[in-house]
Order: C-alpha cells, then structure tokens, then sequence
C-alpha cells in the first residue's frame, strides 16, 4: 500500500506489569484477524512483532476515519477480548502506548531490522525468522508528497 499523504507510524503498547501474555497463538491469530479488517475501519498494519510482554507494529491510519488513539485504543479492546477468552484476566494493557512518525523509507527499515531482532536479543530464538508471532499484513511503503 502506497499513501503520499498519511505517515508511517511506528507504535509500542506494553501488557500491564509487563505480564508475559502476548506470544500466544489464539492471541496472535485475533492481532491478524484485526489487522486483515483494518481498512475497514481505515487503518493498514505493515510489519509487526509480537513479544511476551510488549508488540511493535508499523501501521497508517486514515484521519478521516480513525485516529491513531482511536485505532490504539480498539486493538488493545479486541486483544483483550481475545485474552479473556484464552482464560487470562485483566487489567491486561499499560494505559499508554508509544508512537513515532517515519520520516522515510530507510526509517522504516531500519526501525524493521531492529525490531525483528527482538526475539533474538530476548534469547527466544537464535534467528528472528524463527519467532513465529511477527509478520506483516500489508506491505506500506514510505513516499514523499510531491510538490
């Protein structure tokens, strides 16, 4: 997905207490299955890890729409949901998250190559093409607007 006009953000949301509840795969599935419905709701994920305690996603929003705090706030409700199901009890979210516009193409992977990389340095796995709760649901690519 190609947009000039709505930035890249880069966004963090950690488990309350940083609870070790994430890397699950029912948990997994319903971050997919919300993402996949997201442009419903105007709102592409790219590229995402989830980890025990905290996930890191890439995604656009489109402010005519949703915003971000919005969308935010909808995914950690639909994870929850997910969590109560899988018999794990709340509080399940910090009440906060952290958001950062790309401001380019090379942000964007080097923020990737990074984050990728934390099943690694958390001594999950040996290669982080091993971790088996990241992906990426639509491909989003950085462009400038032009003049």
């Amino acid at each position: 997905m190609i947009f000039v006009r709505a930035p890249i953000y880069f966004v963090t949301a950690s488990t309350y207490n940083r609870r070790d509840i994430l890397a699950i795969r029912k948990i997994h599935r319903s971050f997919v299955r919300f993402g996949e419905e997201g442009p419903d709701h105007g709102a592409w994920i790219g590229a995402y890890v989830l980890m025990p305690d905290h996930f890191h996603a890439f995604v656009r929003v489109d402010a005519e729409q949703v915003t971000l705090s919005t969308w935010m706030k909808s995914l950690k409700n639909s994870l929850s949901r997910a969590l109560r199901l899988a018999g794990v009890e709340a509080p399940h979210w910090q009440k906060t998250f952290f958001d950062h516009i790309l401001r380019s193409g090379e942000s964007y992977s080097q923020k990737w190559e990074y984050v990728r990389e934390n099943p690694v340095r958390a001594g999950l796995v040996k290669k982080w093409e091993e971790w088996p709760f990241r992906g990426e649901i639509f491909p989003l690519e950085f462009r400038r607007a032009s003049a």
